[in-house]
């Protein structure tokens, strides 16, 4: 049950350490790590400390797992942590209980990683007066594995609070762990990759000469429901000229996805970048779009809508997870049946409608404030004040 501690008067500085991916690691997570990281660096004392070896490189189906860009997020935290050795847990929790952090943040997306994480918390905190945080992307994976709810349950039974940032999620832990201390504070925005420039300069930029263009944006797996999108978008076709731009490293066979665009007839309307996009080139695609669309088979939330949010740029998602407490149906964006390439194709035409698509991105403009790096600070706070 969600409980709620008395008003705080003032919690002085904490000492605090996030203990997850971060750069020089790349992707959302490391993203989501370093904002976290500066936002709470305005009131407390941060330090980060992310994996020398965060997969084995068998385990990881993309082509690097090191953050290649001109413009990185953050400073490199240290690389202490390794994924697979239970040497090293012992090791880092030690040299993390000689730190004496009030509070310790895991950012949590992959059982694989409880039982580092688990360890480290164990060995952190014993003798101490430290308390574990761990913050959930998800409690049940989208990709079930041998073994998840053992190792899910070996780190949750070392943390004293969670923080969940969407109602989906919170159903999953209450239901994991009933007697869970944590707080509810949505997915705040990424405001990590800079500014929106012109659309006319975004799509210049980018060789578009398409007048309607969409983005799918994000690693592709099965259960983020691109085969769907493309169903949807050889309906939308026939009545309207639209340009999907796919960008995102395949984390799956790239030949299936190619094989159905060709034999849809979308080789023209379909423009694939298939690799990891740098942060200095995020702004340009989600610029581009006339909307970002999530047509996820299975979902807990997805920080794509923040960064579409960050731009201005209204979604079109499955209702699956959290996505629709995030994308409100006709205010920002518009809310399908997963695995329906009928209603998608249908929400896609309402966008074009006349007038709909400039009063969707008021309506982001002006609802993107909900989601602020302040709630989060604040959502930790109350946790460290328990």
């Amino acid at each position: 049950m969600e409980e709620r501690p008395a008003a705080l008067e003032d919690l002085g500085r904490l000492r605090i350490l996030i203990l997850s991916t971060a750069y020089p690691l790349r992707g959302g997570i490391a993203h989501f790590n370093a904002l976290l990281a500066r936002a709470l660096a305005s009131r407390h004392d941060v330090q980060t400390i992310t994996f020398k070896r965060q997969y084995p490189a068998f385990l990881f189906p993309g082509r690097s797992q090191q953050e290649q860009d001109d413009q990185p997020p953050a400073p490199p935290a240290p690389q202490l942590m390794d994924s697979i050795n239970p040497i090293n847990w012992f090791a880092v929790g030690a040299a993390v209980r000689r730190l004496q952090p009030d509070l310790i943040i895991f950012k949590y997306w992959l059982p694989f990683f409880a039982p580092c994480f688990g360890t480290i918390a164990r060995v952190a905190k014993h003798g101490t007066r430290t308390k574990s945080l761990v913050v959930c992307d998800n409690v049940v994976p989208h990709e079930h594995r041998p073994f998840d709810s053992m190792f899910t349950r070996y780190l949750f039974s070392a943390t004293d609070f969670f923080i969940v940032q969407s109602r989906a999620v919170e159903r999953d832990l209450i239901a994991f762990n009933p007697g869970a201390v944590y707080r509810y504070t949505p997915h705040p925005v990424y405001e990590i990759f800079g500014e929106a420039i012109p659309c006319d300069e975004a799509r210049r930029l980018l060789g578009i000469t398409a007048s309607r263009v969409l983005l799918f944006f994000g690693y592709v797996r099965r259960y983020k429901g691109l085969h769907v999108l493309l169903d949807a978008l050889a309906r939308v076709l026939p009545g309207l000229e639209v340009l999907l731009l796919v960008v995102g490293e395949f984390y799956e066979d790239e030949r299936p996805y190619r094989s159905q665009i060709t034999a849809l007839g979308l080789d023209s309307h379909v423009s694939l970048h298939a690799r990891y996009v740098s942060n200095t080139e995020v702004s340009r695609y989600f610029s581009a779009a006339d909307a970002v669309v999530l047509p996820y088979l299975s979902a807990t939330q997805s920080g794509i809508a923040q960064i579409a949010y960050n731009f201005d740029v209204p979604a079109i998602a499955s209702d699956v997870g959290g996505l629709a407490e995030v994308v409100q149906d006709g205010v920002t964006g518009f809310v399908v049946p997963p695995d329906d390439p009928e209603a998608l194709a249908g929400a896609i035409l309402r966008l074009y409608d006349p007038g709909m698509r400039e009063l969707l991105i008021r309506n982001v403009a002006v609802e993107k404030h909900r989601y602020s790096w302040g709630s989060m600070v604040r959502a930790v706070e109350e946790m460290a004040g328990i």
